[in-house]
């Protein structure tokens, strides 16, 4: 069988690029407000609708920061919420050389379901962003995966067909849209099973 022609690679962003840790951001709530970091897990189903809605742009970020403060019935700072909020993301060195490696000779897309501050903060700043050639976001299409919406837009930025492409991810159920959509995709694991897998796609040597 010959190999699968791919021009495209796409990458998720949580925990594919950079990882991530929600229980930062309520530790850092918790020391700037004088809430107990127990006290607010017990808001989290709250917190964590209320995220849903900002990352598919339904609210403003001044919204979300006014929102949330009122259902953790807390008072801080606008500086501080956002230092907390977004100071949650450590990057994944391998898949940044990963990227830096494929520029050459493929399309880089990135499709996150984030929201304005977390890309403002926390994606558009990393080392590696200036290397996409096409950026889909959640909170601006108004789609979030595994809607089929937020795909079609990556591949129309990208203006390939979906067969051409393998998208990353670390969330099976977006793996397997991706697939319903005719994209080649891969559950992000770990670095070495993510090479291993490229692998298998003739995207890297093996």
């Amino acid at each position: 069988m010959p190999p699968r022609r791919i021009d495209a690679v796409i990458f998720d962003f949580g925990n594919v690029i950079c990882s991530f840790s929600v229980i930062d951001f309520i530790d850092g709530l918790a020391a700037k407000s004088g809430k107990s970091t127990d006290e607010l897990l017990q808001v989290m189903p709250g917190i964590n609708h209320l995220a849903v809605e900002y990352e598919t742009g339904l609210v403003s970020s001044d919204e979300f920061f006014t929102r949330l403060c009122a259902l953790a019935g807390i008072v801080v700072s606008r500086n501080d919420f956002i230092n907390a909020y977004t100071g949650i993301f450590t990057p994944i060195q391998e898949t940044h050389d990963l990227v830096r490696s494929l520029k050459p000779n493929y399309k880089l897309g990135l499709l996150s379901n984030t929201n304005e501050w977390h890309y403002l903060h926390s994606i558009r700043p990393v080392e590696i962003y200036p290397l996409f050639d096409a950026v889909t976001l959640s909170f601006e299409v108004k789609a979030m995966k595994p809607a089929a919406a937020i795909y079609a837009d990556m591949l129309k930025k990208l203006g390939l067909p979906p067969g051409r492409c393998v998208y990353i991810d670390d969330i099976l159920e977006n793996t397997k849209a991706a697939e319903r959509l005719g994209l080649h995709a891969i559950q992000y694991i770990d670095p070495p099973q993510l090479r291993t897998a490229l692998q298998e796609y003739d995207v890297i040597p093996g």
